[in-house]
């Protein structure tokens, strides 16, 4: 019978970052490591990082009981599309984590996170699909996060917040914490800047940056 068959979705920056997270978890389960692929039309090498490269219809098609999938895809939307691309041909959300990422009480993470390493998930925490979690970042107790949320490297998020679908934090940002009953809410595709410091709601689709966080000036 055939064994199943895991894959990183994307071989970009994105991608060799998550491979040997994933490698290192499959090693520990005991899967052999020839059934952990890349999986990327816009590659030509066959061997990235020393893992295969296939195209998604070969993924699709290479004789396997079953196919998991986590999608090392940056851009939120493009891997919302992709996890729809996938659950209609049974290919199963994957999680891949660090082994050295925390998560401590009451959390709740839906399926397909790519959490990297130093990463801390604290208590009653509820996280979405495919949530995004670079090396170490971290989140609060008592936040609500959406479904394809990103959070690029050192973000620190912190009590009583809501993040809604599709925001993306930049590298080094911090939200400063909400309050019970009154949370800070990141809306929906709203943008993060680099090292910004958010002192108040961000309405969705809005790019803030800067100390405090502020509007981007589109001149």
């Amino acid at each position: 019978m055939n064994s199943p068959l895991y894959a990183v979705y994307g071989a970009s920056g994105c991608g060799r970052g998550i491979m040997p997270l994933a490698r290192e978890q499959l090693r520990r389960l005991g899967v052999k490591l020839d059934r952990l692929v890349f999986v990327d039309d816009g590659v030509r090498d066959s061997i990235v990082n020393g893992q295969r490269v296939l195209s998604y219809a070969d993924f699709v098609s290479e004789p396997a009981s079953e196919r998991h999938a986590v999608l090392a895809i940056a851009n939120s939307l493009v891997r919302e599309r992709l996890a729809a691309h996938c659950a209609a041909h049974d290919v199963h959300a994957w999680t891949v984590a660090a082994t050295n990422m925390v998560v401590m009480d009451e959390v709740e993470i839906g399926e397909g996170a790519a959490l990297s390493p130093f990463v801390t998930i604290t208590s009653n925490i509820r996280i979405g699909r495919h949530f995004h979690a670079n090396l170490y970042s971290y989140v609060e107790h008592d936040c609500v996060i959406g479904d394809f949320v990103t959070f690029a490297p050192g973000v620190k998020c912190n009590g009583n917040i809501v993040i809604e679908d599709h925001a993306y934090i930049g590298a080094g940002a911090v939200i400063r914490q909400g309050r019970p009953g009154k949370p800070l809410v990141i809306g929906r595709g709203a943008v993060i800047g680099m090292g910004a410091v958010v002192t108040k709601d961000v309405p969705p689709g809005v790019t803030v940056v800067g100390n405090p966080a502020r509007p981007m000036n589109k001149d």
